[in-house]
């Protein structure tokens, strides 16, 4: 197997001047910074005392694992012959939290929409979504269950 490496660069943000010192001291903000490519800025979840302007670690991930799926699909269309001419997607993550407040994402459930050259096969168009699991880097990570609900529209 050939091995790949990623690094990135976490920089927490939200230091007020005392550090964490109290507990609502400080702001749950922080970078990621990837070398020779844009900053961006993120927050913890709102529900955690985050700034709901910025991504926070469960949006990432929901959207990396789209975005996988979304790559994988537009390669995997290509070499069956299925004419992809548009693609969006708006991923549903749902997680859950313990009374203790450690939490867990239980499924993600894709919902892309396809736009596919007029007369294309649907079923053919449908059947590429079972064979991402096996390449997208991300759905093999992740330890939940990983559903799609695509929808085509031929234009």
């Amino acid at each position: 197997m050939a091995e790949h490496e990623y690094t990135a660069r976490i920089a927490w943000t939200g230091n007020r001047g005392e550090g964490t010192r109290q507990y609502r001291g400080y702001d749950r903000t922080w970078q990621i910074v990837t070398p020779g490519k844009p900053v961006i800025d993120c927050s913890n979840d709102p529900l955690l005392g985050g700034d709901p302007r910025l991504p926070n670690p469960e949006d990432l991930l929901l959207a990396t694992l789209s975005g996988c799926h979304m790559l994988w699909y537009l390669h995997l269309a290509s070499g069956a012959g299925v004419v992809v001419t548009g693609y969006t997607d708006d991923p549903l993550g749902l997680g859950e939290s313990a009374p203790d407040g450690t939490g867990r994402f239980v499924k993600a459930v894709l919902r892309p929409r396809i736009e596919l050259i007029a007369g294309s096969d649907l079923a053919v168009a449908d059947a590429i979504h079972g064979r991402i699991h096996a390449h997208c880097f991300i759905a093999r990570s992740v330890n939940f269950p990983v559903e799609y609900a695509a929808r085509y529209i031929e234009v």
